[in-house]
């Protein structure tokens, strides 16, 4: 519980519109886009500079009071729920496109910006910002920095983490720091930026980001195949890379997934097919015309039942939505959504996909695997009703063996939701000890106290221990906290 001086603390630096208290307020920032976890906080704070945010860091680190960042809330490892007595520090007031350099191709940005508002801003004056998560309609930039976020695009141009230059990052302890700038090339110390990329909020605050910019392509083309079994439509995904072709897209939906997104959108996809690949290549008129051709010869050389290229953007569009559409489509179904992230070698995911279908029969559920097939990145989602018990336990002892496979195979237990709470338990099996101790040291390095997004990613002894949520399996939904 925080002690009435130190709201008043909180109301003196950003004022009291920007500190709420009230129940229903709390609610609205229980939970984040991961099924089944959910907290309330004792506060919400909306700061709007980064001034603000580091005299409320520097109180909370005297007073030892955890903080949990929070963008727009759409993570899906649990990485923004809060913790028990913690105060939730809302990042989207800071939502200003600062500066877009057309001449260095760079752009500053405040953490709170919306993902595809930075696509749109960049792409009216011919210049190209390559991530796109499947969120980023709502994602901010900060989110997607702190979890490294990828997107249908990544399998040519790469992750998040490709496209920050520098940023402005606040510690634990209230200090501010810049790391990183426009030049092409800097070697000047360690590349401090890299820490706090990928580290989901455990580390620092990051509050203005400075990105990479690239060439918005010349051309682009969106072929859709399908296919009477998994296996040959994974073979075509290793054929394509094989003949030397980096798609700008190149995404998997199986059977359940595309009944779900035809029953939702009405396409025009069969639904008597195995599979469906998504496939775009971009740059060059002359070399999109080239690759894509080839794309459908090797489509045609590995049984594809059907293949046929976008005539105009609009058909384009159609196509690439049956992608885009794959989530809320498969939440429809039931009320809970399950929705993971396993990551295998392109050369694994015909054996990795068998795994999921049979791990799903072991266990009696339903689940709809889609995900990014060019860099053998999965989203096996099961779905379910978290007011079923015996089927949410089910599910988690099916999705244990998912990661194992994975890991198995040479592969991760995320390619680009992050750890957060929901997959914390499944990282030692990755990284071994030695690698969690590692991670560790640093953490207690930059916060020594564990005040900030505690108890994510992996656990800390002895404080933070008790300020955590409970995991999926140990919440039931009951009459008293079905309203979280």
């Amino acid at each position: 519980m925080l002690k009435p001086d130190s709201i008043t603390k909180f109301i003196n630096i950003i004022g009291t519109d920007n500190v709420l208290t009230e129940k229903e307020d709390l609610l609205t920032y229980a939970y984040d886009g991961t099924p089944m976890l959910r907290q309330l906080p004792e506060a919400i704070l909306i700061p709007h500079t980064t001034k603000e945010i580091s005299q409320i860091m520097r109180f909370c680190h005297q007073e030892l009071i955890p903080v949990v960042p929070r963008g727009s809330g759409t993570g899906l490892s649990g990485g923004s729920i809060p913790v028990e007595g913690c105060i939730v520090l809302l990042l989207n007031q800071l939502d200003k496109i600062i500066e877009i350099d057309s001449e260095n191709m760079t752009a500053w940005v405040e953490t709170g910006v919306i993902t595809s508002s930075i696509h749109e801003a960049v792409e009216k004056i011919g210049l190209f910002y390559p991530p796109d998560p499947g969120s980023m309609k709502i994602s901010t930039i900060g989110g997607n920095v702190a979890e490294n976020s990828g997107g249908l695009r990544g399998l040519k141009y790469g992750v998040t983490r490709n496209y920050v230059l520098g940023m402005e990052v606040v510690l634990p302890n209230g200090d501010i720091i810049q790391t990183g700038n426009k030049c092409a090339k800097d070697v000047a110390g360690f590349s401090i930026k890299d820490v706090f990329i990928g580290s989901e909020g455990t580390l620092g605050i990051v509050t203005k980001v400075l990105l990479k910019l690239i060439p918005l392509p010349e051309s682009k083309k969106t072929i859709l195949a399908y296919f009477k079994d998994i296996d040959s439509a994974a073979k075509t995904v290793s054929a394509i890379i094989a003949a030397h072709i980096i798609p700008t897209t190149l995404e998997f939906l199986d059977h359940v997934t595309i009944e779900c997104v035809e029953n939702y959108t009405h396409i025009g996809l069969p639904l008597d097919m195995a599979a469906v690949l998504l496939i775009e290549v971009d740059g060059a008129a002359t070399v999109v015309e080239d690759e894509s051709r080839q794309i459908m010869d090797i489509c045609k050389n590995h049984q594809a039942a059907e293949f046929k290229m976008a005539k105009d953007n609009e058909e384009a569009l159609k196509f690439a939505s049956a992608r885009r559409n794959a989530f809320p489509a498969l939440a429809r179904y039931k009320p809970t959504t399950i929705l993971e992230d396993a990551t295998v070698p392109r050369s694994a995911i015909a054996p990795m996909l068998a795994e999921i279908h049979r791990i799903a029969e072991k266990y009696h559920l339903q689940i709809g695997t889609f995900g990014h097939a060019g860099d053998g990145n999965l989203h096996p989602t099961c779905l379910t009703d978290e007011r079923d018990t015996d089927e949410i336990q089910r599910a988690e002892k099916a999705f244990n063996e998912i990661f194992e496979k994975a890991v198995e195979l040479g592969g991760t237990i995320t390619g680009e939701h992050g750890v957060g709470l929901a997959k914390k338990g499944f990282l030692p099996k990755q990284l071994g000890d030695p690698g969690i101790a590692f991670m560790q040291s640093m953490k207690n390095v930059l916060d020594p106290h564990q005040i900030l997004n505690p108890g994510k990613v992996f656990s800390l002894h002895p404080r933070c221990e008790g300020l955590l949520p409970k995991t999926r399996e140990q919440i039931p939904v009951t009459p008293e906290n079905e309203q979280l």
